[in-house]
């Protein structure tokens, strides 16, 4: 399958635009929103490409529809006017939208596919969420299902299909089956990667247009680096 790019500026890869929605590959370390760090976020990044290419005199309007964690790669919408982004909200919330994401793990995972469950309970403290195979109080339901879909020397590359969207879900449930993802120190891999980021990439959203209804399926190439593109 092959992406898309609209169109590349000051690191920003547009994957689609139109009046209503924008879609970018995020980059490993970029915030999609502002946060404690003061770190430059996404979205002033695409706020000033829109300001630019169109000539847009006071503020733009851009609403923030979901987030990807800092250190994952891949797709994140925007919403260019509040139309689309009360539409988007409730598609996003409603689970109206289809999400798959590539992972890199060492360790085998104990099916070559299967759909995982489990109850996420998060440490607000640390930032993570542990994975229960039973409830828990102040668990969530979280649920996915995964297939192998390449054997490197070292590594095993899934894709992922997520049927719930927790926080760190898919990162705390391959921790669970004993296959954390490549360079998550937070959730058991041994070492980190050079750029900080881990390999976990947000690679295909399929959705309803929020305004003209057409179907839309976006797919983001992975980052140019040794093992992704191997896969």
């Amino acid at each position: 399958m092959a992406e898309k790019i609209v169109s590349t500026k000051d690191n920003l890869q547009i994957l689609h635009e139109d009046n209503h929605i924008i879609v970018v590959n995020k980059r490993v370390g970029d915030i999609v929103q502002g946060d404690k760090t003061g770190d430059k976020p996404l979205s002033e990044v695409v706020k000033e490409y829109i300001k630019e290419k169109y000539n847009k005199p006071g503020e733009v309007f851009l609403g923030v529809v979901h987030r990807l964690d800092r250190p994952t790669t891949g797709i994140v919408v925007f919403a260019r006017t509040s139309k689309a982004l009360e539409r988007l909200n409730a598609m996003f919330s409603n689970r109206e939208t289809q999400k798959t994401y590539w992972a890199v793990v060492k360790n085998k995972p104990p099916k070559e596919q299967d759909t995982l469950v489990h109850y996420l309970k998060r440490n607000e403290k640390n930032n993570t969420s542990k994975a229960h195979l039973k409830e828990v109080p102040e668990s969530k339901k979280a649920s996915l299902d995964y297939k192998i879909i390449k054997t490197l020397d070292n590594y095993f590359a899934l894709e992922i299909n997520l049927h719930t969207g927790r926080h760190h879900q898919i990162r705390a449930q391959l921790s669970a089956i004993g296959s954390p993802i490549k360079g998550d120190l937070k959730y058991g891999f041994d070492r980190s990667n050079p750029d900080g980021g881990i390999h976990l990439h947000a690679r295909k959203l399929s959705f309803i247009h929020p305004v003209s209804k057409e179907p839309l399926e976006i797919i983001a190439n992975t980052p140019n680096e040794v093992i992704w593109n191997l896969i």
